[in-house]
């Protein structure tokens, strides 16, 4: 047997055990999933039950003594602080939870923290995903696309002849940037939004401060009645106020938000938050001088893209207009003297 046939039933042996491993994992997956889906039902009981305690409570206490024993109960019973979005999904959502499970036992060693650096992460927050299992499927995702790309760069190889350490290569190192170019698309993209956001979002501020409403209600209603203006900021504030909710300081909530999107105004806003969150005091004036400040920044910054779209469409005119332009205007003129020529050597 030559040198290339050890090297395809190397490569065929290889794949082989690649593809029992994977099924092995889909098993484990597959079991996992099970297991999760029969707590999951579980606890979905006792909830229940727990929920009807807790209503009875109430009802028999009538008033602040039965909901402080309806709270005690709910409490007992694990149904507070309960997001009915945290439930295990089933199917293909309920198998890439899994995947990311996975991927997060992987996070904090030498081989995780290779394959998902501090700047992926980065990345990652700043896409808006800040659970730890996006973070896993994340690993896992960047790990099987360098796989499959470099299977098919030695399959290509192998069917022109080419050497398939060279293509293997390629296609493992392109797999394995292939994720990180699309999170970084979506970052640059939220990155943007961000900054289009902001001025908005400093004037409902304002009017909501304005109306009498407190800091809390004002991110709330933010966050329920807004969302469609504020796609970005308004998922990062419910973001925050979960946190807050959860137990850690209007500070430490806010300032995930500030450390991760890279912009100066968001952090002096978010600042301006967390002062008067602790301090009170009137906000709508500084509001108000902040939303200018920044409505003049946008409009500088608008005049600078129109001057920079002006350039462009000069050069543009040139190569395409002022042709079209010389052959109308020319043209004809041209064809007139050619044709005199043309017959005067007749």
């Amino acid at each position: 047997m030559s040198a290339q046939g050890l090297g395809i039933f190397a490569l065929v042996l290889a794949a082989l055990g690649i593809a029992l491993l994977a099924t092995l994992l889909c098993l484990r997956v597959v079991a996992a999933g099970k297991s999760a889906r029969t707590l999951e039902q579980a606890m979905a009981r006792t909830s229940s039950q727990a929920a009807a305690v807790k209503a009875a409570g109430t009802m028999a206490g009538g008033g602040s003594n039965g909901a402080a024993n309806g709270a005690a109960n709910g409490v007992a019973g694990g149904t507070l602080d309960t997001p009915t979005g945290a439930r295990k999904r089933t199917g293909l959502a309920g198998m890439l939870d899994a995947l990311g499970a996975k991927g997060v036992r992987w996070l904090d060693t030498p081989f995780g923290k290779l394959i998902v650096a501090d700047e992926d992460r980065r990345l990652i927050e700043q896409c808006g995903y800040v659970d730890p299992r996006a973070r896993g499927l994340y690993c896992m995702i960047r790990l099987a696309s360098a796989f499959i790309v470099a299977c098919l760069g030695m399959w290509y190889a192998f069917a022109h002849d080419m050497k398939l350490a060279i293509f293997g290569g390629a296609g493992l190192l392109l797999g394995f940037f292939i994720p990180k170019f699309f999170v970084q698309r979506r970052a640059h993209s939220r990155l943007e939004s961000v900054a289009d956001e902001l001025p908005m979002l400093v004037d409902l501020l304002r009017l909501l401060q304005g109306v009498g409403l407190s800091l809390d209600q004002s991110l709330q209603v933010l966050i329920n009645e807004f969302r469609l203006v504020l796609p970005v900021l308004a998922g990062e504030m419910e973001i925050a106020q979960r946190q807050f909710v959860t137990g850690r300081t209007r500070e430490q909530s806010l300032q995930r938000m500030a450390s991760i999107y890279e912009n100066e105004d968001l952090r002096a806003v978010i600042r301006l938050l967390v002062q008067v969150d602790k301090h009170g005091g009137a906000v709508q004036e500084p509001l108000k001088q902040f939303g200018d400040r920044l409505r003049d920044v946008r409009r500088a910054t608008l005049r600078e893209r129109i001057g920079k779209l002006t350039v462009r469409m000069t050069g543009v005119m040139v190569v395409t207009l002022l042709p079209a332009l010389l052959i109308v205007t020319a043209g004809p003129g041209l064809i007139a003297v050619l044709h005199s020529l043309s017959q005067i050597h007749r």
